[in-house]
């Protein structure tokens, strides 16, 4: 049996790689340690942009544990314009997943990189593993799980955000589990 916590980060000062967390978000990080206490965690893997490793750098240093960055966990583009329309084309993305924009990466691509990393870690040793990645990617990590998940899911993620995938070698089972 497998425990796989995937997070959502914390409230960030924006979408750039390099944006930060804002106070709120870096309270938000502190809490998570508080969070997991009483959990076993093995391993942590996170997206490279900052509000991701922000998001769990309190609870890493707190536990010992290094942090694996991984591309395949980075934010999905949507498109490599802003969009005044951006929820309406997101929302397509996810009716539509061979939807694409110029720039931007169709929900397809998105879900096959976040499903090579899942089927990296469930075939791994460790038994409690946590994953930080970004709301529309948590989406996508969720869905391989749990087909339901899609573009009302991704809506209603806070940030943070904390779901729990109790995984028995041939499914998982979805719970929300920060309040």
């Amino acid at each position: 049996m497998k425990n796989i916590y995937i997070i959502r980060h914390a409230k960030a000062e924006g979408q750039p790689f390099s944006a930060p967390l804002t106070q709120e978000g870096r309270e938000q990080a502190e809490a998570l340690v508080d969070f997991f206490e009483g959990k076993d965690i093995d391993c942590i893997f996170s997206s490279p942009y900052l509000r991701t490793l922000e998001t769990i750098r309190p609870l890493a240093l707190k536990r010992g544990i290094d942090i694996t960055e991984d591309e395949r966990l980075s934010e999905r583009v949507l498109s490599g314009d802003d969009l005044p329309d951006w929820k309406e084309k997101l929302e397509q993305s996810f009716d539509d997943f061979s939807y694409v924009l110029p720039g931007g990466e169709s929900s397809i691509d998105a879900y096959e990189r976040a499903a090579s990393i899942l089927e990296q870690i469930t075939a791994s040793s460790e038994d409690n593993i946590v994953i930080v990645s970004h709301g529309n990617l948590t989406t996508l990590l969720l869905r391989y799980f749990d087909g339901r998940f899609g573009f009302k899911e991704l809506m209603e993620l806070t940030n943070p955000d904390v779901y729990h995938i109790h995984y028995d070698g041939e499914k998982g089972e979805v719970k929300r589990i920060w309040e």
